[in-house]
């Protein structure tokens, strides 16, 4: 009796969009579709790193 698991590998990249199985032509992605969904995101401004709200401008 064998008790060996067999595991990956290596491990598997999920899509950031969706969460299928990356695929290798479109990776991090699983698709085209989901490719044109992040560079939507992207070029609307939805992903934003938050800076300070105090009015006052770093100028050195």
């Amino acid at each position: 009796m064998d008790d060996h698991v067999k595991k990956p590998a290596g491990s598997v990249k999920t899509c950031p969009i969706c969460g299928k199985p990356a695929v290798h032509a479109t990776r991090p992605f699983c698709s085209p579709r989901c490719r044109d969904v992040d560079l939507n995101r992207w070029l609307k401004g939805s992903y934003v790193i938050p800076g300070r709200d105090d009015g006052v401008d770093d100028v050195e």
